[in-house]
């Protein structure tokens, strides 16, 4: 790799995290477009565009987009509610036709306007290259809740491969925003955010021949990925805010972020070529729902893993709870007294009002406790116990960019000048990526690829 692409790829690195951004209330639900509760119609229409990857080579891709608006990798999420007689009008702008079909959904099409008519395709009808003249409707009632994916089904080795596919979410008829966040009709499904993970990967070979015209002389068994994607993005581009003009077509981040005793659903896709082992790295989720189905949230057929392998078609609904219980020491810090005067824990005593630190959240925290009492669900042996290790002197230590200084959650500790700064709120950062080890290059530049990060935030910094 030149200096140039080197020098590209450092200031991606810094330009991405320095967008990371303190987000507003309803940021955590996955972003999308939805239509008229009962009957939604979404307009969509294809067209080509530019994905930057993050070493920061650029791909030509065909891409779903809003009529009238900008095509994107991955298409628009589209959010419907179960019951919903749902219309998806689709119109073409790319010299080959084009066709939507939607695993687990009864899909039926017909033209809806222009000169048609729509070709029959093998998987369904398909719309003519005319240049948008024709828009084929096509319709389904979203008989079940879960997560799906819809994709081009004319010549899906080539179309689907060119970036023609997104994520379509069905509510339960139960959901409500406020207070009844769940993913399925089954209690047992609440959850606090949502973040939706659409893994991809590509050839860039394949996108290099469109572009010079070649539609005919593609090899589809020779196929060696270079790339690999969450919505759209690898690493560290996957960290960079929702919507950032640097990277145009690619509107949607990977970023999970929640508060102790809050609960994550995890909604992954498999859309590539490949399997994809998604691991939560340090946490096991409970995989409660798969292809629409819910298993069983509470018991019956849910299992907990810290690995799912994503296969070309699956979709998985998992859940995520951090709470720290369990760790095996007080990670808020209060058996330390790293905020308060050393009084209570500090002298043997028993603990008073100044012990319980303000990085505690009621029964999640290890120590909130007046009568110095182990938690539901947490183990008495590592009840308030201390940081297990002797910290090393700083001079002796490596500091990462996200590293606070302080190994307790929401505690500050010292750092060497020019170090840190990219945790403004001490919290814990996991990496969430493919455990395949070549899928977290880009073109074989490490880091990158399919990974992001969990951020677990102290409740001090509440994520709404």
């Amino acid at each position: 790799m030149n200096n140039t692409l080197i020098k590209a790829y450092q200031t991606a690195v810094v330009l991405s995290l320095l967008l990371l951004v303190p987000l507003v209330a309803g940021a955590y639900d996955i972003p999308g477009i939805t239509g008229t509760p009962g009957s939604p119609v979404f307009n969509l229409t294809t067209g080509t565009g530019t994905v930057v990857t993050g070493e920061g080579n650029q791909v030509h891709m065909w891409l779903f987009g809003v009529a009238g608006g900008t095509v994107q990798y991955t298409g628009p999420t589209l959010i419907v509610n179960e019951g919903d007689t749902v219309t998806i009008n689709l119109t073409n702008n790319l010299p080959v036709p084009v066709s939507l079909v939607i695993p687990g959904m009864n899909v039926t099409a017909a033209v809806a306007a222009g000169p048609g008519p729509a070709l029959p395709g093998i998987l369904t009808k398909e719309v003519p290259a005319d240049n948008g003249a024709t828009t084929v409707a096509y319709t389904f009632t979203a008989t079940q809740p879960g997560t799906y994916l819809y994709h081009s089904g004319t010549n899906p080795s080539l179309e689907v491969e060119m970036g023609l596919l997104g994520a379509l979410i069905v509510r339960p008829a139960g959901y409500d925003a406020v207070t009844n966040r769940i993913a399925y009709n089954d209690p047992a499904s609440t959850y606090t955010h949502e973040n939706l993970f659409l893994l991809t990967d590509i050839d860039v070979r394949f996108h290099n021949a469109v572009e010079n015209g070649n539609l005919t002389n593609i090899d589809f068994a020779d196929y060696r990925r270079e790339y690999w994607f969450i919505n759209g993005r690898n690493l560290p581009d996957t960290l960079a805010a929702q919507n950032t003009p640097l990277l145009p077509f690619q509107p949607y981040n990977a970023i999970a972020r929640l508060n102790p005793g809050q609960t994550i659903l995890y909604r992954m896709i498999g859309a590539g070529r490949d399997g994809h082992p998604f691991h939560t790295h340090g946490n096991h989720h409970l995989n409660i729902g798969s292809q629409g189905q819910l298993m069983g949230a509470g018991a019956s057929l849910a299992w907990n893993a810290f690995t799912t392998a994503v296969y070309p078609g699956d979709t998985f609904d998992a859940l995520m709870t951090w709470t720290g219980q369990g760790i095996g020491w007080d990670v808020y810090g209060h058996a330390s007294d790293i905020d308060n005067p050393p009084l209570g824990f500090s002298t043997g005593g028993a603990p008073g009002p100044e012990d319980f630190d303000n990085n505690g959240n009621g029964v999640y925290d290890q120590c909130n406790d007046a009568n110095n009492l182990a938690q539901p669900g947490e183990d008495p042996a590592a009840h308030c116990v201390p940081l297990p290790v002797i910290m090393p002197n700083i001079q002796d230590l490596t500091f990462g960019m996200f590293y606070s200084g302080s190994p307790f959650l929401g505690a500050f500790g010292a750092l060497p000048p020019g170090e840190g700064g990219f945790n403004a709120n001490a919290g814990f950062f996991f990496m969430q990526h493919s455990h395949s080890e070549r899928e977290l290059t880009n073109f074989n530049i490490f880091p990158g690829g399919m990974a992001t990060f969990l951020i677990v935030e102290p409740p001090s910094a509440p994520v709404q």
